[in-house]
């Protein structure tokens, strides 16, 4: 495997869209962003070389199918498309995968991977390498997600302003299964409030003691919070008894 060849192409597919458009170069921030986190968690695991090289190969094709997503739809929503199934459909259905890795000997991995790398819950893996690698290109998108919901413009990616999000309600399914720990099923979100809320809840959803301490270091779940002043009443309530479950989650979590 090597990295910077693959990068080196990924690039030159980059060049088939429009890269000044707001929401495809948050998404190549993002991809890199997802690399150097994936590079973290490996060295703070103490990875294999290979693995490592593999886990931000995984890392760099994660997104791949975004970028078709935003041109035909210009949209995230998953009910444009399933970006994640478009994705291993361009790399494996089209062999696109050979130009970014010359040998087959991972193809699974990386498949699997990129295939599950959005699913609700990760289910369905026996492989404990096949595993590892689909835990943590999970976790790394999850916290390169963390500085996306900090620094990127919030129209860009929730299609508000952060004072309009703040003055909606949050629905009650989603207000249940966040209080009560579980990450929120993406058609039970209605407003752009529940949206938010979903953002915040997937550190529930990470897998590894490495991803924690980099939240924990990082203290990423008070200042996403403070992101959005929350102006409805009934939902500043809600994120308040949110904020200090998550708070609590993160913190048992590194002990």
């Amino acid at each position: 495997m090597d990295y910077g060849r693959a990068k080196q192409v990924f690039e030159t597919y980059l060049n088939g869209y429009d890269r000044e458009n707001d929401k495809v170069k948050l998404k190549i921030i993002h991809t890199y962003g997802v690399v150097e986190q994936s590079r973290e968690l490996a060295e703070r695991m103490r990875l294999s070389e290979e693995d490592t090289s593999l886990a931000m190969i995984i890392a760099l094709l994660h997104d791949i199918g975004r970028f078709e997503q935003l041109k035909r739809f210009d949209s995230f929503e998953p009910e444009t498309m399933d970006h994640a199934a478009y994705g291993v459909e361009v790399l494996f259905g089209e062999g696109m995968i050979r130009r970014f890795v010359a040998g087959d000997t991972w193809d699974d991995i990386i498949r699997t991977a990129i295939a599950k790398h959005s699913d609700f819950t990760l289910e369905g893996i026996s492989d404990e390498r096949t595993r590892l690698h689909a835990k943590l290109i999970r976790d790394a998108d999850k916290l390169d997600n963390c500085r996306v919901k900090l620094v990127d413009d919030l129209e860009t990616f929730m299609g508000a302003p952060a004072d309009e999000i703040g003055a909606q309600p949050i629905s009650p399914k989603v207000r249940v299964d966040a209080l009560a720990g579980r990450c929120i099923f993406s058609p039970d979100r209605v407003t752009q409030m529940d949206y938010w809320v979903s953002y915040l809840v997937y550190f529930y959803d990470l897998n590894f003691r490495e991803s924690l301490d980099i939240v924990g270091e990082n203290d990423f779940v008070r200042r996403i919070f403070d992101r959005v002043p929350y102006t409805n009443p009934e939902t500043r309530g809600t994120m308040e008894k949110l904020r200090e479950r998550l708070v609590r989650f993160v913190r048992e979590g590194l002990k």
